[in-house]
């Protein structure tokens, strides 16, 4: 009986490492430098000392929540990254004509912020929505109208739609947007996407700092 248990905590054992050294293996695909790559010339022991340190920031990064491939969609929309920013873009469809733009940009761990564009086409102004998305909802804060090369078209910015007094014309603003997809589901696959993404940027800025120390 004790030699079945050992065995049997022997065989997860591996199968949770080679799992673990898989998933690392995967992220490790995602950077664009080796993150095992040692240089063979000597360093003086100081410098020697600064690549060990990044070298183990990068090792633990990686072992504690190793980055997967970006998403390249989410549902209707299409998903761009920006590598080296804290910046995405998604594009999608609504009906025949109707284009939808969204963007982030700023990395806030509870809150990040959106730029929603709905685009009629020519002969119609452009509305763009300032949200607030939280781990678990968006909330609108701004609508603006916007020529087609993107100047607004006056100063009136429309009213602060967070104020108790607007909620009802938040939420019937909410309802138009919903139906084109932009909900709460897509605020969590925001939230997922950029803290995946900040950790992709984090390891590989160490690696970058690394290999300018190494030279």
């Amino acid at each position: 009986m004790a030699e079945t248990q050992r065995a049997f905590v022997s065989a997860a054992s591996k199968t949770l490492t080679n799992g673990s050294q898989s998933r690392i293996a995967s992220a490790s695909s995602l950077l664009q430098f080796n993150p095992y790559a040692t240089s063979q010339t000597h360093k003086s022991p100081f410098t020697a000392k600064i690549i060990r340190i990044l070298s183990n920031e990068i090792e633990n990064q990686l072992d504690y929540a190793p980055p997967h491939q970006p998403a390249t969609s989410f549902n209707s929309f299409t998903v761009r990254d920006r590598p080296g920013e804290m910046w995405m873009t998604m594009r999608g469809k609504y009906g025949e004509y109707e284009e939808i733009k969204i963007e982030h940009w700023e990395n806030v761990v509870l809150r990040i912020s959106l730029l929603v564009d709905i685009s009629k086409g020519q002969g119609y102004p452009d509305m763009e929505f300032l949200y607030s998305a939280w781990p678990d909802q968006l909330e609108i804060q701004k609508v603006y109208l916007l020529n087609r090369d993107k100047t607004i078209i006056n100063p009136y910015m429309g009213r602060d739609l967070r104020r108790k007094k607007n909620r009802k014309l938040q939420r019937t603003l909410d309802d138009y947007l919903e139906e084109r997809g932009v909900n709460n589901e897509l605020c969590v696959f925001l939230h997922e996407y950029m803290m995946n993404k900040d950790r992709i940027e984090l390891i590989q800025w160490l690696g970058n700092v690394k290999s300018i120390v190494q030279k």
